[in-house]
């Protein structure tokens, strides 16, 4: 049994959709009929995908072939729209969602959508969750910063406290990557921006005391094995108790807190993976392979299944059993 919790759509938006954001030039789906098709940014092409991004048939076949059992799937970030006007993006947010429960509808035993937010407006953005969960997401999908903004700013707190009390699953994603003016050659951007970007958002909510101010039950996943987080732990901690401008508004050391979030297991080499679990613990890992895309593992599950330091149990709970206890799904048999 694999749960992929970390799979991606773009649903069929086309060019007159964007006109919700008032403007052409957001992202849209050029379908060209053939299996294949273009991500567009009003004329422009911006990567060229495959029918399993948006076709739930393929996707599904797709999932037999790699013997997944459920994807709980999230769109794609470009169509997070964070910078768009706030009731143009709860519009937007509101289209992508019930297009989610649109594609999941193919085979809703298999396929869980995520929600995504404007979280612009924290306020609608709350709203938002709480009618897409009750129209049957089971979480929801957030950028890991918001204009400027990292997640321990007051209004994103407020927002994780919503979902905590509501008891409703956050998947924390990167996006919009910083310093891109200097990693605009080899993918830098994804390589080295990605992985840096997750580990500002979980250090701002631990260095910050955010955690200590949120209900110690929000369910909290962080994409691609919390980026630098496993690996850099120890240099915070010496930081910690080293620095006091460090630990001004953070009460205990940071590895305390890494019982409070998540992370899944797109990290794409055992060592990596062994590291991970060894600072997360095997209950806090969740097989993620960011679908279907081509930096994410082309096998989902694979290297969980041949991590030779796992436990035939611990397999079991990274592929499955962890992501069935996060977002509360019944498992097909």
């Amino acid at each position: 049994m694999k749960v992929d919790v970390h799979a991606h759509f773009f649903p069929r938006l086309s060019k007159r959709h964007c006109s919700l954001l008032g403007s052409e030039d957001w992202p849209w789906l050029h379908d060209q009929g053939d299996g294949t098709g273009f991500i567009m940014t009003g004329d422009e092409q911006f990567r060229p995908v495959q029918a399993p991004l948006w076709d739930p048939a393929a996707r599904l076949a797709e999932m037999d072939r790699t013997e997944v059992a459920v994807q709980v799937v999230s769109a794609t970030p470009i169509l997070f729209a964070y910078t768009a006007d706030p009731d143009r993006a709860r519009k937007w947010a509101e289209l992508v969602n019930d297009l989610a429960i649109e594609l999941c509808e193919h085979d809703p035993t298999r396929l869980r959508p995520l929600c995504q937010v404007p979280l612009q407006d924290v306020d609608a953005a709350c709203a938002e969750a709480s009618r897409a969960v009750a129209a049957g997401h089971v979480g929801v999908h957030i950028g890991n910063h918001v204009n400027g903004r990292n997640l321990d700013d007051p209004e994103l707190v407020r927002f994780l406290h919503h979902c905590a009390t509501e008891a409703i699953p956050v998947l924390v994603h990167p996006w919009d990557m910083m310093a891109g003016y200097r990693m605009p050659k080899y993918m830098l951007k994804w390589l080295v921006g990605m992985p840096a970007e997750t580990h500002l958002a979980i250090l701002s909510l631990i260095l910050s005391g955010a955690f200590e101010r949120l209900p110690p039950d929000l369910k909290l996943c962080f994409a691609h094995g919390g980026g630098n987080f496993a690996a850099q732990l120890g240099r915070v901690d010496n930081a910690w108790h080293r620095r006091d401008i460090v630990r001004a508004d953070c009460p205990r050391p940071p590895s305390s807190y890494a019982d409070r979030f998540s992370v899944d297991s797109a990290v794409f080499s055992h060592d990596s993976l062994q590291l991970l679990t060894a600072v997360m613990g095997v209950d806090r890992v969740m097989l993620g392979s960011d679908y279907p895309f081509p930096l994410g593992e082309i096998v989902p599950g694979n290297l969980i299944a041949e991590a030779p330091f796992l436990s035939d149990a611990d397999k079991a709970k990274l592929h499955a059993g962890n992501a069935a206890a996060f977002f509360g799904l019944s498992l097909p048999a």
